[in-house]
């Protein structure tokens, strides 16, 4: 398939990791743009941006979405599917209908539970018992849309986000 795939934190590399070795064509890797950080506060790209350079895949951050421009350069790419993981932006419709089978959102929580940002964070702080990955079919609410698979994990006594994170 010929793929769009959007992510920005270390959470969405393995999927692109994935995308790759699966032999899907990365047609394009959209990002959010370098950040400073560190005492120098250089800008330093986003993990998503680092390793799709590592594998030579064209990378685009725009700062909306919701320009003409944006919106044309994106459809241009003429996709079968975006796959958007931890992305950072949220899309508008003309992204959502633009590739043939629409968006895949790979989402830190067992939805409806958690939408939004930090689901990782906010489960620990709950206390939740278990939390998972879904996939889902994205509309234009945030985090509303069917979702086509779950995974449930048990969240330990102890367990840290960073573990969490790690083991999702």
């Amino acid at each position: 398939m010929r793929v769009i795939f959007m992510g920005t934190p270390e959470f969405s590399v393995p999927v692109l990791d994935a995308l790759v070795s699966a032999g899907h064509e990365v047609a394009c890797v959209y990002c959010q743009p370098p950040r400073p950080a560190g005492r120098g506060k250089k800008d330093r790209p986003s993990p998503v941006q680092f390793r799709a350079e590592e594998l030579g895949l064209p990378v685009r951050h725009p700062v909306s979405l919701k320009t003409p421009e944006a919106q044309a350069e994106f459809t241009d790419l003429d996709t079968d599917i975006a796959v958007v993981v931890a992305y950072g932006l949220i899309l508008p419709q003309a992204i959502l209908d633009a590739p043939k089978h629409g968006c895949l959102n790979i989402h830190a929580s067992l939805l409806p539970r958690w939408r939004g940002a930090a689901p990782i964070h906010r489960a620990i702080m709950a206390g939740d018992a278990e939390t998972g990955v879904c996939i889902m079919q994205m509309e234009a609410g945030l985090d509303t849309g069917p979702v086509l698979l779950t995974k449930i994990t048990p969240i330990g006594v102890h367990e840290t986000t960073i573990e969490l994170h790690d083991r999702l």
